[in-house]
């Protein structure tokens, strides 16, 4: 195994879209950067078009497959053998039309299985990694969806509209603050953001969405934190957001 001697981060779901432009910001920024996907083919070739320092994960990874994850923590103890950064920015969406009252609710468990109950697997299964960093961050890719501060989108604003996605963030945000306040006094930082209205899909600009490489920053900064930046918080481009 070839020693990394600089920070080694994994991004989730980052085969494209927001996570794969969190990868080139993050590697930009002086990391090496490991992205993963479901598909292992689909993250090597997003890889191979980022450079060096930019890898993919050898194995696939649903984050709502126990065997997955467990493969995935296997997977970077032999090879990097440490890990400092972890985005968990794998997501499912649902019906946007869905409200709470009419929700189908078999497929808002599928989200809450990706966007609650994935990322919290993972996270468990990467902390004893994440203890031996000198400089371990969690960020955890959430929306203003899932929040009462995002007054076009945020939970009181769409009419019960998107309730699966919306609620799913929420809870993402009680896990960052839960978590966050476990790991007080440790070196581990844990902060949830919100990258904004990205242009992630197709038709995404007429509504106002901005593209990737505008949306990243945020989350490139959470994972680069100094010793003493802020931990339990909700942020939008640097800024805390109320949730």
């Amino acid at each position: 195994m070839v020693a990394i001697d600089k920070p080694v981060a994994l991004v989730t779901g980052a085969a494209h879209g927001l996570g794969l432009e969190v990868a080139r910001q993050l590697a930009v920024a002086g990391q090496h950067v490991i992205i993963s996907a479901r598909d292992p083919a689909a993250a090597a070739a997003a890889a191979d078009r980022l450079g060096p320092d930019v890898a993919a994960l050898p194995v696939g990874l649903d984050i709502t497959d126990p065997d997955d994850v467990r493969a995935a923590a296997a997977a970077l103890t032999a090879t990097p053998g440490r890990l400092d950064v972890l985005v968990n920015n794998a997501a499912a969406y649902v019906d946007w039309t869905g409200t709470a009252a009419g929700a189908d609710l078999d497929a808002v468990r599928q989200v809450m299985e990706t966007n609650l109950f994935g990322a919290w697997r993972l996270t468990q299964a990467l902390l004893d990694l994440l203890r031996r960093s000198p400089a371990p961050r969690i960020v955890n890719v959430s929306s203003g969806a899932g929040s009462h501060g995002d007054h076009a989108f945020g939970l009181t604003s769409r009419g019960g509209a998107a309730a699966g996605y919306g609620v799913s963030k929420a809870a993402l945000n009680a896990l960052t603050s839960t978590l966050a306040d476990e790991l007080a006094g440790t070196a581990i930082l844990v902060n949830a953001v919100c990258p904004g209205l990205t242009a992630t899909w197709p038709g995404a600009e007429s509504m106002g969405a901005r593209p990737v490489a505008a949306s990243a920053p945020g989350v490139v900064w959470a994972a680069t934190l100094p010793a003493d930046g802020p931990t339990g918080g909700f942020f939008r481009d640097t800024q805390p957001l109320p949730w």
